[in-house]
């Protein structure tokens, strides 16, 4: 899509303005949620609610999805947002990948067949999953028209744009995080290699999941999120993946040091 003298450059430099917009910043669960009534469940602050964590990235005319979760079908009405040329998926977690057949108004509107980007052990479990959207023996009207396509730590391209997978641990799992030129985005992480901080040198903007101040075994918490916050230096950090046991929105920004600031959904961050 972009002429070739336009190319965006491997590894990470990128021709022309990028936009991420923060779908979702909640945990799997959401905020609110069902039948609790905490402070941050009842609060009146927009702020305060959030869809599960997703993103999408305008990279000039193409716009990449980085998770397809539950709530996916809001998010993208929500932000007026309606072409995906290619989802990104960190990990197969429910909450990452359920809404995969809101895709279809996007394949009928545009007679676009959309590829999914992941691990194979995430695209294993996609297609196990959604059995019916990969079966080629398998035919309806309304059949989402996917393909899988298989990656690894190494760079690759859509259309041109580079993107440099970062492969982040979850707990007891490595997922995927994703740089496009001087924008990375990391969701579920908890540990982060030494190889994986090298690849996040260098950023405008840094988009970090942290689920709350008290340790979890799975994420990091508002305390790790700081520490590499300061080791990697990026020009902004926006947090994400928040709980509603971290607090309200008004509260806990005020704790933050300078440059990271609590992400929200619908919040849009550009690098030049």
């Amino acid at each position: 899509m972009a002429p070739q003298n336009e190319k965006i450059l491997a590894p990470y430099g990128v021709k022309g303005p990028l936009e991420i917009t923060l779908l979702g910043t909640g945990t799997s669960q959401g905020i609110p949620v069902i039948g609790c009534n905490c402070k941050v469940c009842t609060s009146l602050n927009p702020r305060d609610k959030r869809f599960r964590t997703a993103a999408f990235v305008q990279a000039g005319p193409l716009g990449l999805a980085i998770d397809v979760g539950p709530d996916f079908r809001m998010q993208m009405l929500n932000n007026h947002l309606s072409d995906v040329h290619a989802v990104l998926l960190t990990h197969e977690h429910n909450d990452h990948i359920s809404g995969l057949d809101d895709l279809r108004p996007i394949n009928f509107k545009y007679h676009r067949t959309i590829p999914f980007y992941g691990s194979d052990r995430t695209l294993h479990e996609l297609e196990r999953r959604f059995y019916y959207a990969f079966d080629d023996h398998y035919e309806y009207p309304g059949k989402p028209q996917v393909k899988a396509i298989r990656i690894d730590d190494q760079p690759f391209e859509i259309e041109g744009v580079s993107i440099q997978p970062i492969p982040v641990d979850h707990g007891d799992m490595m997922v995927y995080g994703f740089r496009i030129g001087s924008i990375a985005y990391i969701t579920d992480a908890k540990r982060i290699s030494t190889k994986s901080m090298e690849l996040l040198q260098d950023l405008d903007v840094l988009v970090l999941n942290a689920l709350r101040f008290e340790t979890h075994a799975t994420h990091l918490t508002v305390d790790e999120a700081i520490s590499l916050f300061y080791e990697l230096k990026p020009k902004s950090c926006f947090l994400v993946h928040i709980s509603h046991d971290m607090g309200l929105s008004d509260e806990v920004e005020k704790k933050l040091p300078a440059g990271l600031h609590l992400g929200y959904d619908g919040l849009k961050l550009k690098s030049y």
